[in-house]
């Protein structure tokens, strides 16, 4: 809720005083000047407070005379604050308040004009649903029982704009910035949430992350479980496939040293039309509005993923979870997963996990509609992380209000 809406149960000043707490708790580790802080406790309370836009000008209309336009958007564009202090600092306050049960990683896009800002291309957009000139943020968030808080942004380049020096430079695009696909992107977050004091949960992404085999060998061998929804197309080993050491042809053949598969893979899609009916069992994957669990039917299968097998394995492919979802009443399965999660966890709780995704959507909504994290105007690329950074501090304190209304902040 925004502080208009709280000041139907408390004073506008409390509310107001609170905030200010919270953000000098967040800010201080990032900001070390005291026109930082000032700029952005006032930034903050232009993200929390009523107003239908939330870029630099209208907000600084609204702040009056405490906001000075020109030393706001220099805080905003080019003042050298570390804006991942402020989301490790948010995290680590509010993930134990929402009981964590997953992160979840996702993008979104920022419908942008022009040509000038940072990351912009004609691309694909899930939030536009169809290709258009836009932004793509990559996030990682922490989804819990009782909330979610953003763990990480990172603004995708496309390779076209790494190459191009000008518009480099025009959007103060640093030297080390280099091109990092979206999966790429999200493992680096993941990997520096997991070093921060916040609860690490297993990781949850749609298709386009969990069909990059890359992407799921470096969450495994980072020690992070992972709910990964995969396409139909991506190929397996059936359970019970034996992988050897071919026999070398003749006396004088080359001796073989890669272990080669019994059978072919087969795609997830033709695998599950064969399995025996047996397999098929209805869980609980989600408490509903009334309390009630809800339903559905679901196959949980050992598999061994394939990738690159005609080239042999150095050492077997690890074997982990296939979940697959076919609704009664369905034609087909509607959605297939790969889970490294332990082979004795419950059935119930691998569904649960991979049918969590959602309520990221639900943050979505929230960051844009309300904080208007897709309301930034500028052409910094260090202005969008900054911006980013403050809409998540600003979403962590309407949490924490929500959680504990009328409770004072830390000084």
């Amino acid at each position: 809720m925004a502080v208009v809406e709280a000041v139907r149960v408390d004073s506008a000043v409390a509310v107001k005083e609170r905030l200010e707490q919270f953000g000098r708790e967040v800010l201080a580790e990032a900001m070390n000047r005291p026109a930082q802080m000032v700029n952005g406790g006032l930034y903050l309370r232009g993200l929390v407070e009523e107003g239908k836009r939330k870029s630099l000008e209208p907000m600084v209309a609204r702040l009056g005379e405490e906001a000075d336009y020109q030393s706001m958007q220099q805080f905003l564009t080019d003042s050298p604050w570390d804006p991942a202090l402020v989301v490790k600092a948010v995290a680590e306050w509010v993930a134990g308040e929402i009981d964590v049960e997953a992160w979840v990683l996702d993008d979104t896009g920022f419908p942008k004009q022009g040509k000038r800002s940072p990351g912009v291309k004609r691309q694909y957009s899930g939030t536009l649903g169809k290709v258009g000139n836009c932004q793509i943020g990559v996030s990682v968030h922490a989804v819990g029982k009782k909330g979610t808080v953003p763990l990480g942004w990172a603004l995708y380049l496309p390779e076209e704009w790494c190459q191009d020096e000008e518009r480099r430079r025009t959007a103060k695009v640093p030297e080390e910035v280099l091109f990092r696909t979206k999966p790429e992107l999200g493992v680096q977050l993941l990997e520096r949430a997991a070093g921060w004091e916040v609860p690490v949960a297993p990781v949850l992404g749609d298709a386009a992350y969990g069909d990059n085999t890359g992407l799921r060998e470096r969450l495994h061998d980072a020690g992070l479980e992972y709910v990964l929804s995969v396409s139909a197309e991506t190929t397996v080993f059936a359970p019970g496939t034996a992988f050897a050491v071919p026999e070398r042809k003749g006396a004088t053949g080359r001796p073989r040293g890669r272990l080669r598969p019994e059978g072919k893979p087969v795609a997830i899609g033709e695998f599950i039309a064969g399995l025996h009916p047996k397999e098929w069992q209805t869980v609980a994957f989600r408490d509903g509005p009334d309390g009630e669990p809800m339903r559905s039917r679901f196959a949980f299968v050992r598999v061994r993923a394939a990738h690159l097998w005609h080239k042999g394995y150095t050492k077997e492919p690890r074997e982990e979870w296939l979940i697959c979802e076919w609704p009664e009443g369905q034609e087909k399965p509607t959605d297939y997963w790969l889970s490294d999660l332990p082979v004795d966890v419950e059935p119930e709780h691998l569904a649960r996990l991979a049918r969590l995704r959602w309520k990221i959507e639900l943050d979505y909504k929230q960051l844009k509609g309300e904080l208007g994290l897709d309301h930034y105007e500028g052409r910094s690329y260090l202005g969008w992380y900054h911006h980013s950074a403050l809409v998540t501090a600003a979403h962590a304190f309407l949490t924490l209000e929500r959680l504990h209304p009328f409770h004072q902040r830390p000084a």
